[in-house]
């Protein structure tokens, strides 16, 4: 898939996405997915990443599934709502991966879901609503 100015644009402002090390793939539009290697700086105890730092992955996951979805249009996206569960925990050294789906695509909301994976091992679901609008009002 060719990435357009939006999501090339998306790449160069998400200083938080780079701050955590966040990367992702887009292999369909609605379909991506986003990894991270869990570092001294993601932990919460000596060896297992905070919520926050995977709930970050999550967000991001979701979100960008929905970018990819609706960039074409000229739209970006922002979160309504998410959801998370926790299942066991990411480890210090392991990179985690989230692939992410859209599940529902209005006009203006969408619907997406992730599973979070270290290695083979489902660590996290989620699930997020987002708000669709127009790229020009985030400056882009």
């Amino acid at each position: 898939m060719e990435i357009d100015n939006v999501i090339k644009k998306y790449v160069q402002s998400n200083h938080f996405g780079k701050l955590l090390g966040m990367n992702f793939e887009i292999y369909s539009p609605g379909r991506i997915r986003y990894s991270m290697t869990i570092e001294e700086k993601h932990l919460a105890t000596p060896i297992a990443a905070h919520g926050g730092a995977i709930a970050s992955l999550i967000d991001a996951a979701l979100g960008v599934a929905c970018l990819s979805a609706v960039f074409n249009d000229g739209k970006l996206v922002s979160t309504l709502e998410l959801s998370i569960k926790y299942l066991k925990p990411a480890i210090l050294g392991a990179t985690i991966v989230a692939k992410a789906d859209v599940i529902s695509k209005g006009n203006r909301i969408l619907v997406s879901e992730v599973k979070v994976f270290d290695d083979t091992t489902l660590i996290a679901i989620g699930s997020g609503t987002f708000n669709a609008y127009p790229k020009e009002k985030a400056g882009y």
